[in-house]
């Protein structure tokens, strides 16, 4: 054991909270269209609910992996928790669009102190090897039934209670979490460095990502030479540069180790855990929600009922599956394949209309995409965190974080340049716009498994020779083996 807490209490609290942090990105978007008729949101702005979540998070990742490296898990777990539940009560109290959006924005830093140190937690306690993939196995399948489950609670909460309650529902869920933490979790645990946060780094990036996704949106129903649009873009490109330089030449502490780009999968893994994201992530149930209330006129519990394919198949994929043929197969290849799988299902969900039923419009897809995205994300976070040192761990994190969190943000904005303002239009139009969507999204597919070509070749052994960090090897075999 390491300072009291077994590797299993640590894995459980790791998965507790990736469980949390994806659920609430996805059992907001059910009640999104509850929200924009109870609260009197322009069309436009609709999409600030999710983003404001997810660009808050993806920008603070790289500061709030770093947290966990300085201060320990414990602290900084509790910290970012409390966060996050207050942050969900304030949501689902609001009475105004701008407070529901500040009260998004603030879980979004929450969700940035937790996220990282969850699989900060999970690579610190497993040494590489069959353990460890066993672990992320674990780890990732539950981030896929988070954010897939979300959506047929939130639409079951929104239907039968109000779309208040998908944010009020994380302080049953959040406090016996904080509480089990705080009395499990060792004070101090894990590597730590000295040294002081790169402050500066985390507002340059935060500003770059958000300008960059504000940007985007503006063009959506402004011309991309338009000031609207042009200089957000502009300003999040500057940020951005700025960025790097403050990070190479004048952090003492930078968020990003320049070291890390010299490990093999760190730089295209992130890249394609980008482009994972554009799919996989926020998307997929912000248009899915949107074409099953709108063009199949589904109610809020019908449409979250309506996601349970996706729960179910990507936690058997990801669990049972995708564990089991890494043992056999390289991490890309199976990254590769699953991208194409999730093609295939993404360019079949652009094929429904008005007339689809359940089985043939929503069904059929839903199983290809999920066992798609089963068979990507567990390799894709190996992949990206093969050969990081227990000192960067946090640091390693963050930016894994980040780019899929971006990446869902940012592909939702570009996205929805493809589809129509009109969200009281007829069914068949809102179906051609959508398709447009899906098809992108299949696109996005196929230059993700392109780009898994690139990636380091990397093949597990069956059988760990190590146990956890600290640890017996025998420790938690029933768990993960």
């Amino acid at each position: 054991m390491r300072g009291g807490a077994t590797a299993t209490t640590t894995l459980a609290l790791a998965c507790a909270a990736q469980f949390i942090v994806l659920f609430d990105v996805s059992v907001i978007t059910v009640a999104l269209p509850s929200m924009q008729t109870d609260l009197g949101f322009d069309p436009a702005d609709l999409q600030w609910v999710v983003s404001s979540y997810a660009l808050a998070f993806a920008g603070l990742l790289l500061l709030g992996g770093r947290l966990g490296d300085l201060y320990g898990h414990r602290r900084v777990f509790v910290g970012g928790l409390s966060v996050f539940v207050v942050a969900g009560v304030i949501g689902g109290l609001a009475t105004d669009p701008a407070t529901l959006i500040a009260a998004r924005a603030a879980k979004g830093v929450g969700a940035a102190v937790l996220a990282p140190l969850a699989l900060t937690m999970v690579t610190t306690t497993f040494p590489e090897g069959h353990r460890r993939t066993r672990a992320l196995a674990l780890w990732t399948a539950v981030s896929l039934v988070g954010g897939a489950s979300g959506n047929v609670f939130g639409g079951v909460l929104t239907e039968y209670l109000s779309w208040r309650s998908v944010l009020l529902i994380n302080v049953p869920i959040g406090i016996p979490v904080l509480l089990y933490a705080a009395r499990r979790l060792a004070r101090r645990d894990g590597p730590r460095r000295q040294g002081r946060l790169d402050l500066p780094g985390a507002v340059l990036a935060t500003a770059g990502l958000a300008l960059l996704t504000l940007g985007i949106a503006q063009a959506r129903s402004h011309d991309w030479t338009d000031p609207a649009a042009a200089l957000p873009l502009a300003g999040g490109t500057v940020a951005l540069a700025a960025f790097v330089v403050v990070e190479k030449r004048f952090a003492a502490q930078p968020l990003i180790p320049p070291r890390l780009f010299t490990l093999p999968g760190v730089g295209w893994g992130n890249l394609a855990m980008m482009l994972a994201g554009a799919g996989f992530h926020i998307p997929i149930w912000y248009f899915l929600t949107l074409t099953m209330q709108g063009v199949l006129h589904y109610s809020a519990a019908e449409t979250g009922l309506g996601f349970l394919p996706h729960t179910v198949v990507m936690l058997l994929v990801g669990l049972f599956v995708t564990p089991r043929l890494m043992r056999y197969a390289q991490a890309r290849t199976l990254i590769a394949v699953g991208a194409l799988i999730a093609a295939v299902g993404f360019l079949w969900q652009s094929g429904i209309t008005p007339q689809s039923g359940y089985l043939d419009g929503i069904f059929g897809p839903a199983v290809v995409i999920s066992f798609g995205a089963g068979l990507v994300s567990t390799p894709l976070t190996t992949t990206v965190t093969s050969g990081v040192g227990p000192t960067e761990a946090g640091a390693a994190s963050g930016l894994v974080n980040t780019t899929r969190q971006f990446g869902g943000a940012f592909g939702l904005a570009v996205l929805l340049t493809l589809t129509t303002d009109d969200t009281a239009g007829s069914p068949a139009a809102l179906v051609d716009s959508y398709a447009n969507a899906f098809r992108a999204m299949a696109v996005i597919m196929l230059a993700l498994a392109a780009l898994a070509t690139v990636l380091p070749a990397q093949r597990h052994l069956t059988r760990s020779t190590a146990g956890p960090v600290g640890s017996s090897a025998d420790e938690d075999h029933s768990l993960l083996n």
